[in-house]
């Protein structure tokens, strides 16, 4: 007989806490067996954790967590590994800014001192996505907690246990029981139970638009600000001076690093018309080459998508692209692991128009629009018609050209010669249906806090209602 799969309960109050009476089951997307249960959290117990702590707290730099592991999931090995050796760059730099950020003096006129000093909010939630687990969780949280706010996360149900894992690091940290409380559920339903109290200072959430959509109302409703991290269709805009096997190296990068599942995935490649036919062959060549398989497999290159609706989300892309008049390059088709199991799909490129539903939409997942442009302004042009505005990256030798494209593509974040970079000392946000606000940086600690004005009057004297006033002033 199998020995039962582990249960992650909610972290609460420095504990986890005895199982709730339904449970969410965790697959192991690449074997499609469970490997955990984690709290389905009902409304009853959101509503008593959300009001535990309503007063603001001195600062909390986390600065002693180093040991936060990755359960199993589709994230090829490789590419965990060396993503988790950078979480903890996070967690220094928001402490760090909790140690050396000043409040400022006003240019107030006349005998007046202004001084504005930042405050916490108060008790934030947190939606975080299954894509990056742990590093997203922790971007918000470092920030929030530095801040001086009581944090309550709720993790996707679909890759929960890395960070419900974190209670325990924190606690060992010396954080105070209760300044980080951790619940599990589904988004549907534990997700709008925590946006819908009127007792939050904040939201801060990382998903699609749709997510956004319903919780932005209700938190208009409260009067409760949302930091919003949404969904991209980031195009990776490749030029005549960029030696062609690089360009074919960036590609790969951009569009197919976690199997195409980040919000900056380069899911558009906009090739000048110079160079595509060489790229598109080499690029063919070096797709047809990559290694599908086993996450645990220190060889494999890509992973799995996060589940059975993702293979299907991706095989409906591919099937309308080509009832569009699309040419599928390579793979299209879903496919399963070593032992014929999991949820995985082949890297896959398609050419496309620049206006089909493939290069207009985000698959998340490996399936890449690949379109041929005439010139720069056509490159640009394609790049700005999408409703999303997160990341894009510019390739090409030409200094002149990097500087200008750069400054006319509409996003919250575009890189030249690279993709995918990102520092906790870097603002992280899009535009238009990107989202709203920033992670990372002075933008997303600030955006934590509220700023109090203190005026101290050393001069002006209260005289405006006395007969024989004199230089009284009125603001």
């Amino acid at each position: 007989m199998p020995d039962p799969i582990p249960h992650v309960s909610n972290w609460i109050n420095g504990a986890y806490t005895t199982a709730t009476r339904q449970v969410i089951t965790v697959l192991n997307p690449a074997t499609e067996t469970p490997i955990a249960t984690i709290d389905s959290t009902p409304e009853e117990t959101v509503t008593t954790i959300v009001p535990l702590h309503r007063r603001p707290s001195p600062p909390h730099p986390p600065t002693r967590i180093h040991r936060a592991r990755n359960p199993p999931n589709r994230r090829p090995i490789r590419e965990m590994q060396t993503q988790l050796s950078r979480v903890p760059e996070w967690l220094e730099y928001f402490a760090s800014l909790a140690r050396v950020h000043e409040g400022r003096v006003t240019p107030f006129k006349g005998p007046v001192v202004n001084t504005l000093t930042r405050l916490p909010l108060g008790v934030v939630a947190q939606i975080t996505p299954y894509n990056h687990p742990l590093l997203i969780a922790t971007k918000k949280i470092a920030a929030a907690l530095a801040a001086g706010n009581v944090v309550i996360v709720k993790p996707s149900e679909l890759a929960p246990l890395s960070v419900l894992k974190l209670g325990p690091l924190f606690q060992e940290a010396g954080l105070p029981d209760g300044v980080l409380q951790i619940i599990s559920g589904n988004g549907f339903e534990t997700g709008k139970f925590l946006c819908e109290s009127p007792l939050l200072a904040k939201i801060d959430l990382t998903g699609g638009l749709g997510t956004y959509r319903a919780v932005a109302p209700v938190a208009a409703r409260n009067m409760v600000p949302v930091t919003a991290e949404l969904g991209g269709k980031a195009p990776v805009c490749l030029f005549p001076s960029l030696d062609v096997e690089r360009a074919v190296q960036a590609a790969l990068f951009a569009g197919f690093i976690a199997s195409g599942q980040t919000c900056v995935t380069g899911s558009r490649l906009l090739v000048h018309r110079e160079i595509y036919g060489a790229f598109r062959e080499l690029l063919e060549k070096r797709v047809r080459g990559l290694r599908v398989g086993d996450p645990m497999d220190g060889r494999t290159q890509i992973g799995t998508v996060i589940s059975r609706a993702a293979v299907e989300r991706c095989a409906a892309f591919v099937d309308r692209a080509v009832q569009e008049g699309g040419s599928v390059v390579c793979g299209g088709h879903p496919t399963t692991g070593p032992h014929g199991k999991g949820f995985f799909f082949e890297p896959t490129i398609i050419e496309a128009r620049a206006d089909s539903h493939l290069a207009s939409n985000e698959v998340f997942g490996p399936v890449i629009a690949l379109i041929q442009c005439e010139s720069e302004e056509e490159i640009v042009s394609i790049a700005n018609s999408t409703p999303f505005a997160l990341g894009a990256s510019v390739w090409t030798h030409d200094f002149n050209q990097a500087h200008r494209v750069a400054d006319k593509i509409d996003a919250g974040i575009v890189w030249i010669n690279g993709h995918h970079l990102n520092d906790p000392s870097s603002p992280w946000g899009g535009f238009k249906e990107s989202g709203i606000g920033k992670e990372n940086g002075l933008e997303a600690y600030e955006s934590y806090t509220k700023v109090k004005s203190t005026l101290i009057n050393y001069g002006v004297a209260p005289t405006w209602f006395d007969d024989e006033a004199t230089n009284a002033r009125y603001g």
